[in-house]
């Protein structure tokens, strides 16, 4: 099972054009080995935001008519009314794989007064791999600028994994009467991908990655979220994934696109790639091998 992950800046490269064809492209070549992507997850989605560079219009749609044959699901962290219309800003899952389960998780958005910021969402498709059953695929993008906020993002990350493993270790009663109680598909495996705009020597990357102990918080097991970069190569850093090109952000690259992964994850973890020559965003794209 191969899983890409990229912030592509509303699909604007270093060129200043706007191009969902170009990312899409760009991620299948990434994917063609091991059998092919089969997971696309895109961070900073846009539908009608004229005002921003290059003027991207419908860009779900656009993903859509270039995957034919795949599901694309959009979570809109945004989701706003104005002189423009509608408008909406936020993540895509898109897969080849059987999907079993949509979810979207609004994450904490405490007031942090006289710092920019924007609601964060956390969007979950579960997949059925052939090889690895149902796989809960989670992406996300949080807070940039309110670092309370994305403090507290990265804590409710942690919770939703203690929550889904208790109701996929100790859930409710079966049932087939095809009503919404009917059985859902919990499960342990997870991924969680996407910019989580801190780095791996911040609190917030120590507070994602913290374990937790059987009844913690409801917890049924001891658990933790795994870098993927980390499960393969525990003694190097992960390559820089932002800042690489625009250093307008910052005055030195460095790593804020993660793949994690579940403990019950950890021993599937095959492949790590990154791409650190293309221009396509200002964020560097990576890819996850599973089996």
């Amino acid at each position: 099972m191969q899983v890409l992950t990229w912030n592509t800046q509303w699909c604007c490269g270093m060129d200043g054009k706007v191009s969902v064809g170009r990312i899409v492209r760009h991620a299948l070549q990434m994917g063609e080995g091991a059998g092919g992507l089969d997971v696309l997850c895109l961070q900073e989605i846009a539908v009608n935001y004229p005002a921003l560079q290059d003027s991207p219009g419908d860009q779900v749609a656009q993903l859509q008519a270039l995957l034919p044959g795949w599901q694309v699901f959009f979570g809109a962290s945004v989701d706003e009314f104005t002189a423009q219309g509608r408008q909406r800003f936020g993540n895509v899952i898109a897969t080849r794989l059987p999907v079993l389960q949509v979810r979207h998780h609004a994450l904490p958005y405490p007031a942090q007064a006289g710092v920019p910021s924007m609601p964060r969402m956390c969007t979950v498709v579960t997949v059925r791999d052939p090889g690895l059953g149902a796989v809960r695929v989670m992406t996300t993008h949080l807070e940039y600028y309110a670092r309370l906020q994305r403090m507290a993002q990265a804590r409710a990350l942690r919770a939703l994994q203690i929550e889904a493993c208790g109701q996929a270790l100790a859930g409710p009663p079966a049932a087939d009467d095809g009503s919404p109680y009917q059985t859902k598909p919990h499960t342990v495996h997870a991924v969680l991908c996407g910019d989580f705009n801190f780095e791996p020597h911040e609190a917030e990357y120590a507070q994602l990655a913290a374990p937790w102990a059987q009844g913690e918080e409801g917890a049924q097991a001891p658990g933790r979220w795994h870098n993927s970069w980390t499960v393969l190569n525990p003694d190097a850093p992960q390559p820089p994934t932002f800042r690489l090109v625009d250093r307008s952000w910052g005055p030195e690259p460095g790593a804020c696109d993660f793949i994690w992964v579940s403990d019950s994850l950890r021993p599937h973890v095959r492949g790590w790639q990154v791409d650190g020559a293309t221009q396509a965003s200002d964020h560097q794209p990576v890819l996850l091998s599973l089996a």
